[in-house]
């Protein structure tokens, strides 16, 4: 059979065109529509790079690399001969903003839309579309709901504050059941929102409450002031809870600095993104995504992309590829079903997903939207990834 998979360049995209098998084929392909931020034409005039320098913009890059490693999921279906056609659009383009891509008639014909987000704005909108008409719309790599209520076509791979914060009070409870944690947060709106979480579910258990003593420290707080909570005579568990990055990067390294303290700090999703964390410290934190670098598939991606892109593949490389190839072949194997199974193993690259209706009112005969409740807990000793649960 002769391969039909085409990736079709639409919104003023500029950096690459790739159109494969053309010869027409008796099954018709299903339609793909692919978002993300790759904001080009503020950084290129047509084929003209304006920005005066050789380096791209870090606001550029994420969404980038999700469409680089996109590109090599295309390539790996093509070679398989799959009959879907992509189309690509850029989120933060100029020339068509999403309001007047939304409106395209030809988006109206796709199967399935994928999109990776970095702002709350775009989800509405997009989300709104989808129910209207009746597309699963995955939202791979952005952790907000968007606020949506009524919408089962939206689907949340990379799950809520509130459902990290679950599991790791679950995780905290199975494996530190009867030892005093040190809770230490910063003073915010958000640290508040975190730290009553965690005192709600410790009222609500059915088993036995943790054993939680909350300490709030200030954004200049001293090694000192870590350690005078601690005890040097025992194992301490400390739970970090503030989403803010150098907060947490200042903690982790403030009770590292004295090998003395034997110490497990369990943190926040985003402790996933910050570069050589817990290089001196044993670190846990919680995360939908456990990409091995060391596998078979690993490895292809890998060397692929530096091959054809000379430079090492981030995270989003690995999500917009296995976000093609993932979603795409569950797409063809249960075409209009797919919302229902989308949480089938079948083509699994990397990580299993959970999906699971999330609704706000119990009685409610429509979810909100779908949200995937799998993850994974990677524990890092010495900037090393010693396990992952």
């Amino acid at each position: 059979m002769s391969s039909h998979f085409k990736i079709l360049s639409i919104t003023g995209f500029c950096l690459l065109l790739f159109v494969a098998g053309m010869a027409q084929t008796a099954t018709k392909p299903l339609k793909i529509a692919v978002f993300a931020p790759v904001y080009l034409d503020s950084a290129f005039d047509g084929q003209e790079y304006k920005q005066g320098n050789n380096a791209l913009p870090r606001i550029i890059l994420p969404g980038l690399e999700f469409y680089n490693g996109m590109m090599l999921a295309a390539d790996s279906l093509n070679t398989e001969e799959q009959q879907l056609e992509v189309y690509f659009y850029d989120t933060k383009s100029i020339q068509e903003p999403l309001e007047k891509i939304l409106q395209k008639e030809a988006l109206k014909e796709v199967s399935l839309i994928i999109a990776s987000f970095n702002t709350r704005a775009e989800i509405k909108p997009m989300a709104a579309f989808a129910q209207q008409q009746r597309i699963p719309l995955i939202s791979m790599t952005y952790p907000n709901d968007g606020g949506l209520t009524g919408n089962p076509y939206f689907a949340l791979v990379n799950p809520t504050l509130r459902t990290h914060i679950e599991a790791l009070y679950k995780y905290m409870h199975r494996n530190y059941p009867t030892e005093s944690i040190t809770l230490f947060k910063r003073k915010g709106a958000a640290e508040d929102l975190i730290a009553g979480m965690i005192a709600d579910m410790n009222k609500k258990t059915p088993g036995l409450p943790l054993k939680i003593r909350s300490v709030e420290l200030s954004d200049t707080f001293s090694t000192g002031q870590v350690l005078q909570q601690l005890d040097s005579t025992r194992q301490n568990i400390v739970f970090c809870s503030s989403l803010n990055e150098t907060f947490g990067a200042n903690l982790v390294k403030a009770i590292a600095s004295v090998k003395s303290y034997k110490t497990v700090t369990i943190g926040m999703p985003t402790w996933d993104a910050i570069r050589d964390l817990g290089k001196d410290a044993e670190i846990i934190y919680s995360t939908p995504y456990n990409y091995s670098r060391t596998d078979k598939l690993g490895q292809y991606i890998n060397t692929t992309y530096r091959s054809k892109y000379i430079g090492r593949p981030s995270d989003m490389v690995y999500k917009g590829f296995e976000a093609l190839y993932h979603f795409g072949r569950l797409l063809l194997k249960h075409q209009d079903r797919l919302l229902n199974n989308l949480s089938d193993k079948d083509f699994k690259l990397f990580n299993e997903y959970d999906f699971q209706p999330v609704k706000a009112v119990k009685e409610s005969f429509s979810a909100d939207y779908l949200e995937n409740k799998k993850l994974y807990f990677v524990r890092k000793l010495d900037g090393q990834i010693k396990s992952v649960q």
